[in-house]
């Protein structure tokens, strides 16, 4: 009995730091002016509660993410998700005057918390924009802190071997697309600049793995759509600097 109730007091601690390490987020919500004139604009993401470094990190982050999403100008005062919400609506109102037949404008941007250890945090932003033209543009990002140092992490920051990775993730990558392996990487239709492989610049952790996402027109058409290849961690953990014990 006291083996078992030793057993039990230990999982709870170890479950209890588990839950008492996960950040606190509430859910931002912005929109743009409802007006005939006005574009669509909606704005969904999670808002670090925290006065920690890394909430301050995160929040920062997403802000600069989405300024860059919807300003139209280089603007060094868009400095607010507000300014750059108003950016984008005046940038279509001064169109919509001298051409009195532009379609509405639209932008629509949701962010979720999609991973988080003892380590790492990882957001992930889905947006899509409509400006003109044919067709909208959707992309997909991930941004990835580092809970301890209360820093966003670059790509590289992410690995042990980079290298080893990107050379795994290239022959995960020809495989699932049918490429062979002894074939240019651009063999069956890929674009990848300079007919050599590279990561793609939007990944980061999931509850599957490290999930890398090109966009449309990074190394494909548009009518292709995004591509996505999602490597899981007992495959990847080896190359990884902040390894899990995830499946």
């Amino acid at each position: 009995m006291k083996k078992c109730l030793g057993v039990i007091l230990i999982l709870s601690f170890v479950f209890g730091c588990e839950t008492e390490s996960k950040l606190t987020f509430d859910t931002l919500q912005l929109a743009g002016e409802n007006c005939k004139n006005c574009p669509k604009i909606d704005i969904t993401i999670p808002n670090a509660m925290e006065e920690s470094s890394v909430a301050t990190a995160i929040n920062r982050s997403l802000s600069e993410e989405i300024i860059s999403l919807l300003s139209f100008t280089a603007d060094g005062d868009i400095d607010s998700i507000d300014k750059a919400i108003a950016s984008f609506s005046d940038s279509y109102k001064e169109i919509k005057e001298k051409f009195p037949e532009e379609p509405a404008w639209e932008a629509q941007i949701d962010g979720e918390v999609v991973y988080e250890d003892a380590n790492i945090v990882t957001i992930k932003l889905n947006s899509y924009s409509f400006t003109g033209g044919a067709h909208g543009y959707a992309s997909t990002s991930f941004l990835n802190f580092d809970k301890v140092e209360g820093t966003e992490l670059e790509n590289y920051d992410l690995f042990e071997d980079y290298e080893g990775f990107a050379q795994f993730a290239e022959a995960q990558f020809r495989n699932q697309e049918k490429i062979p392996q002894d074939k240019n990487i651009n063999a069956t239709g890929f674009m990848f600049e300079g007919d050599a492989f590279h990561l793609a610049q939007n990944l980061g952790y999931t509850p599957k793995g490290i999930q890398m996402v090109y966009n449309q027109y990074e190394v494909a058409s548009y009518a292709d759509g995004p591509i996505v290849l999602t490597l899981s961690f007992k495959d990847i953990n080896k190359f990884l600097k902040f390894k899990t014990i995830k499946p």
